[in-house]
């Protein structure tokens, strides 16, 4: 199915400029003038990509991409006039994905909406990613894990170190791997701290933390995230 742009934008001419060349590109295109209607029209179908035109009289651009934009909100181009590095931070920090300054080339334009498209479909590819080993079940873009369906809270550090585990299931992976892990940590914490972590995932994901069944040491290396026998 062609992708779904939203445009809201309250000059006609502009309004029918845009909606021109994304239809010639074989979008799916509905227009509207306003900041109200926009989110009306998100309400009743999520759109793929919005194009905002920041200066709309009402709810203007900027709140309709607050309220419609964030990590796992619709895809948002800002078309504005303002050009200044305030205004475009602005923007982008309320969510939206890219920015096009007037006046622009419409084929600039659907240049960028197919590249906001593209990271979006990546990211949402990374959000679905899950690793399965045995009753484990790792989500890494989404940080989120489950022993046998139920959710398990990690902390950071432990996330990183089960994921890269889980990752390589079956095979070793040595402290200093692991501790490489780590963003932004490896610089404070020696590769003991591993085991640390390693004690307190324990902890959280085996049946019996004195015997592990999936966390397994292999001495003079690291440690291996396997499937217990029984799971097989």
């Amino acid at each position: 199915m062609p992708e779904f742009i939203l445009v809201a934008e309250d000059d006609p001419g502009q309004a029918e400029l845009v909606s021109t060349y994304l239809l010639r590109e074989g979008f799916e295109v509905t227009v509207v003038p306003d900041g109200s209607a926009a989110l009306a029209v998100a309400a009743r179908r999520r759109p793929d990509l919005a194009i905002l035109d920041v200066m709309m009289p009402g709810v203007d651009g900027l709140e309709v991409c607050r309220r419609l934009g964030g990590d796992e909100g619709v895809a948002v181009v800002l078309l504005t006039a303002r050009s200044t590095e305030n205004d475009m931070l602005l923007g982008l920090y309320l969510g939206a994905d890219d920015y096009v300054t007037k006046p622009f080339s419409p084929r600039e334009l659907v240049a960028r909406v197919r590249t906001v498209l593209r990271r979006t479909r990546r990211q949402s590819a990374l959000a679905a990613e899950q690793i399965a080993v045995g009753p484990v079940l790792v989500w890494p873009d989404r940080r989120q894990v489950t022993y046998a369906g139920v959710p398990v809270e990690l902390t950071r550090a432990e996330f990183d170190i089960l994921c890269a585990l889980a990752r390589r299931p079956e095979l070793p992976v040595s402290r200093r791997q692991l501790l490489e892990s780590l963003h932004g940590a490896a610089d404070y914490m020696t590769e003991r701290t591993i085991d640390t972590h390693v004690m307190n995932l324990r902890r959280k994901i085996e049946p019996d933390p004195q015997q592990p069944r999936l966390v397994q040491t292999v001495y003079g290396v690291g440690y291996k995230l396997v499937t217990p026998a029984d799971d097989l």
